[in-house]
């Protein structure tokens, strides 16, 4: 018989990602991190000159962050009491937006902090690798959790028959990203999984 499936995203979901990032970035590279709201794109700035790195430039310096530094990653107040709970009534399994070679280094990650999860890497939308995941679990009813408004556009758009639920576990970044709940493209948003729990666990 076909259970209920959970699919969530990991950083700032599961993990704490932005501010070990943030920290990593002040103590080893030439640059600055400063988070004003949610622009992403000026919060690396050269130490020098005080410019904006380039885009290519971010997305060098994260990916070194996933290669060597991911153990400054630390969970999310109750999202691992969460998660383990929810393995009790449903499938759980990580859907998270990196390159394929940090697939086993984030499962490993995971585990390290108790999360024994199976790990699927994704590039862009995250719609598509939601309905392939669908098809290979065939659940009876299934949630999405990501903390960004755009995957739950996605989702929104290529499996709107799953419930979606909009959590932003990092209090420094919460307040000032697009809200998928006002979007219309979720079904709700909760940022903390103390409530976030009870709201998964009706639902499945």
């Amino acid at each position: 018989m076909a259970r209920p499936l959970i699919i969530s995203d990991c950083d700032e979901v599961l993990l704490h990602m932005i501010v070990p990032f943030g920290e990593w970035l002040e103590e080893t590279q030439p640059v600055s991190f400063k988070l004003v709201g949610n622009d992403f794109g000026k919060a690396i700035r050269d130490k020098v000159s005080g410019e904006p790195v380039p885009p290519e430039e971010i997305w060098r310096l994260l990916g070194l962050f996933f290669d060597g530094e991911m153990h400054r990653q630390t969970p999310i107040a109750g999202a691992v009491h969460a998660m383990n709970t929810l393995k009790d009534h449903a499938d759980v399994v990580i859907l998270t937006n990196l390159t394929d070679r940090h697939n086993e280094p984030r499962r490993q990650q995971l585990l390290a902090h108790g999360l024994d999860l199976p790990v699927f890497t994704n590039q862009g939308p995250k719609g598509p690798a939601l309905q392939a995941i669908l098809e290979q679990y065939q659940p009876s009813h299934a949630v999405f959790i990501d903390d960004l408004a755009q995957h739950h556009g996605s989702a929104a758009e290529m499996v709107p028959h799953i419930d979606r639920l909009h959590l932003c576990g990092e209090p420094t970044l919460a307040p000032h990203i697009t809200c998928g709940f006002e979007a219309g493209h979720a079904h709700a948003r909760i940022d903390t999984w103390e409530h976030a729990l009870p709201w998964l666990l009706s639902r499945i």
